[in-house]
């Protein structure tokens, strides 16, 4: 069983980082749609450092740019309140004071009544046309920060699977001892050979490939998706907007039970422990949550804001391993060891 904190400004301290590893953390993610691999060298080599302190190898996860959509450069994050209309403006153009910067792929295809979902689904606004420009009314509020997600509701935007950016990273891989690439939404085994290939390229083939399925399309390709990929991440955050949200537990159902029948690895991923950014204890929900997912097979979990930027990143890996391998004991125990 492998377990995944992310890297961040609440754990870019070597010790938080040497504390995460003793508790059961067994590798780290890291999130390139907020800065490049040479830009986040400082969290990288706290990681590293921990590491050789620890002498052991965890693994380091690169989470790619991909098609996700998100909010572009805002000088100052945004408290958005229900009833309130906000501007939407492309990413492309001059960004003002109070404005929404939409990334250009999805700006152009913007019509009336479409409901925009931010943040994984925190925020939502609906987009009405306003003289020559478009505005957002908020339909549900929140403090939105640049660079979250953003998704339209029921609509896939087309877009490359990788980026520019991406490229660049993936060139830097073998340099700082990547061991996975994480590709975001993926839609067809096209897009998971693109990604060998550009890690063939780039020196790098030997590292492992987590396909994150995030919307629609990647469900319904996810058996053709299966030969193409190492591990498939089951990312309930976009997933979950692209979906009704009631139908999420279902849909995670049925892509953990495809990939056990494949004997295929599955990672299950987002909000596993939320409230732990703020709070010391979890939910009763959550821990059951994390228990459920190892029930169903998971071979990995994985947290992202509870140890990037939340207050007890050393609390989350504790809570997220003893859940997790008390989930294991139990399988092995009352249910005979299979699974």
């Amino acid at each position: 069983m492998r377990y995944y904190g992310t890297l961040g400004p609440a754990c870019q301290k070597e010790e938080i980082l040497l504390a995460m590893f003793l508790a059961g953390i067994t590798g780290m993610r890291l999130n390139l749609s907020h800065g490049g691999l040479d830009e986040n060298g400082y969290l990288l080599e706290a990681f590293q450092n921990a590491a050789k302190t620890m002498g052991i190898a965890p693994e380091l996860l690169l989470d790619l740019q991909g098609p996700e959509l998100r909010v572009g450069n805002m000088s100052n994050s945004l408290c958005l309140k229900r009833g309130e209309k906000v501007s939407l403006v492309s990413a492309e153009d001059p960004v003002g004071d109070g404005e929404i910067p939409l990334p250009s792929p999805l700006f152009r295809e913007l019509r009336e009544g479409d409901a925009l979902l931010l943040d994984d689904g925190r925020i939502l606004l609906k987009a009405s046309r306003e003289g020559t420009g478009w505005k957002g009314t908020i339909l549900r509020g929140g403090t939105l920060l640049p660079h979250k997600s953003v998704a339209l509701e029921g609509r896939e935007i087309p877009s490359p699977a990788l980026t520019e950016q991406d490229h660049a990273n993936l060139s830097l891989a073998s340099r700082w001892g990547v061991t996975g690439v994480m590709q975001p939404f993926v839609r067809k085994p096209e897009d998971l050979l693109e990604l060998r290939r550009a890690l063939q390229e780039a020196g790098a083939g030997q590292v492992r490939i987590f396909a994150k399925i995030e919307s629609w399309s990647g469900m319904d390709r996810l058996k053709e998706l299966l030969p193409f990929a190492d591990e498939i991440v089951i990312a309930r955050g976009d997933l979950g907007n692209s979906i009704p949200l009631w139908e999420l537990p279902a849909a995670q159902k049925e892509i953990a039970g495809i990939c056990r029948k494949a004997g295929k690895p599955f990672m299950v991923v987002t909000q596993l422990l939320a409230s732990m950014e703020q709070n010391a204890v979890p939910t009763r929900a959550e821990v059951s949550d994390i228990f459920n997912a190892v029930l169903d097979g998971a071979s990995s979990l994985m947290v992202t804001g509870e140890t990037a930027v939340g207050k007890y990143p050393e609390l989350v890996s504790r809570y997220l391993v003893k859940t997790g391998e008390e989930a294991r004991r139990f399988v092995a125990e009352k249910q005979g060891g299979k699974w």
